[in-house]
């Protein structure tokens, strides 16, 4: 499996803008349309909700591609 590692730098970031930051779809209304077809996983759990708000320690799954999202000083946020 792939991780990738992003860095937040706010309090959060919506699921489908995470998805084209690191490169896993070309724009956010992509993003979307992945969320809703129910490939995505949010700490192991399907999600579908296009906005749900991402933070710092959480882990979000797309077929062998893992992102760690990370706190602004590189780490977890726990």
């Amino acid at each position: 499996m792939q991780k990738v590692e992003f860095e937040l730098t706010s309090e959060f970031i919506e699921l489908n803008q995470l998805l084209k930051v690191v490169g896993l779809c070309d724009s956010g209304g992509a993003g979307k349309q992945i969320v809703a077809s129910g490939q995505v996983r949010v700490d192991g759990k399907q999600e579908l909700r296009k906005t749900a708000k991402i933070r710092a320690g959480q882990q979000v799954t797309l077929g062998d591609v893992r992102i760690v999202v990370l706190g602004e000083s590189g780490t977890d946020g726990a």
